[in-house]
């Protein structure tokens, strides 16, 4: 009796374990041994399997009975959500974004796959659990699906990526990103992670900034872009003139406007959104172009 405690007790303790060890924002579910969120939403396929990586997930596909019924549990009836069976490399070659074939066996909505006019490249599925295929830059909402790994645990940032780095001296988790981004995917790439383009609120933090880009030296970035300067949390909001923090202070109100000498400058015009020298000195920028960029995460932030 005492080892049947004991054992039973083992089962709890993992699966309470497994519950809290990824984001409370997905729902752990012990048929797919992993975390599932449904992403009401709706965006095209691009997006969604952006938005499903960029949470450290990937966009769900039913690629097998238990998955297609934890799917479905969350799916809301008479509702298509994407899958993340795809076509784009390469026309009729549906696999997952994990890489895995469509099943042979798989169930087709009446008159499914049908290609119309060459371009759907992207499959659906029913409430009743069939697929179809559809145009990629339609929308519908999605599932992300993470699976369980038992080595992976919640840092000091709340967070299971280890990229986010605590700084006592602001209170803030900061994360750079190397990866260069326009400046609207690296705010989706923030917020997805549980945070947001970084908001320089003091000279104490301008300083955090300094010691995060000596951390990233131009050399250990891949890419031609422009390395010494990175995308944080402020823009003009449209009105081309006065810039504004991602929550809709001024820069004075928000604690620190130190730009460069000579900047904003508008540049050619169209330096629309705000960035950062590795001086931790404010700039402009070009929204559409890529750099890198700097995300900060409250470390309460997704914590259960």
């Amino acid at each position: 009796m005492f080892l049947l405690s004991f054992f039973l007790l083992g089962i709890i303790v993992c699966v309470a374990s497994a519950d809290n060890s990824f984001r409370c924002d997905y729902t752990y579910d012990d048929d797919v041994n992993g975390y599932l969120k449904y992403q009401k939403i709706p965006a095209n396929w691009h997006d969604a399997r952006l938005r499903c990586h960029l949470e450290g997930a990937v966009l769900a596909s039913p690629t097998n009975f238990r998955m297609k019924n934890a799917m479905l549990r969350m799916t809301r009836a008479n509702v298509d959500i994407f899958t993340g069976y795809h076509a784009t490399f390469s026309k009729e070659d549906y696999h997952s974004v994990e890489g895995l074939p469509i099943d042979k066996y798989t169930q087709w909505a009446a008159g499914e796959p049908d290609n119309w006019d060459n371009n759907e490249d992207c499959l659906y599925m029913t409430s009743s659990g069939n697929l179809g295929d559809m145009d990629c830059k339609l929308t519908r909402p999605y599932i992300c699906y993470k699976k369980y790994n038992p080595n992976e645990r919640r840092n000091q940032c709340g967070t299971i990526d280890n990229d986010y780095h605590y700084y006592n001296s602001t209170g803030s988790c900061y994360k750079f990103h190397k990866v260069p981004r326009t400046w609207s995917r690296a705010y989706m790439a923030c917020t997805a992670e549980g945070g947001y383009l970084t908001i320089i609120n003091s000279k104490t933090e301008a300083k955090a900034i300094v010691e995060i880009f000596a951390q990233n030296p131009a050399i250990s970035m891949v890419g031609n872009f422009w390395k010494d300067v990175a995308y944080v949390g402020f823009n003009d909001w449209g009105e081309h003139g006065e810039y504004l923090t991602i929550e809709g202070q001024t820069l004075k109100e928000a604690g620190y406007d130190l730009f460069s000498p000579g900047e904003p400058n508008n540049s050619t015009t169209g330096e629309y959104c705000g960035s950062v020298y590795r001086t931790a000195l404010l700039n402009d920028l070009w929204c559409e172009n890529h750099y890198a960029f700097i995300c900060e995460k409250d470390p309460k932030s997704l914590v259960c």
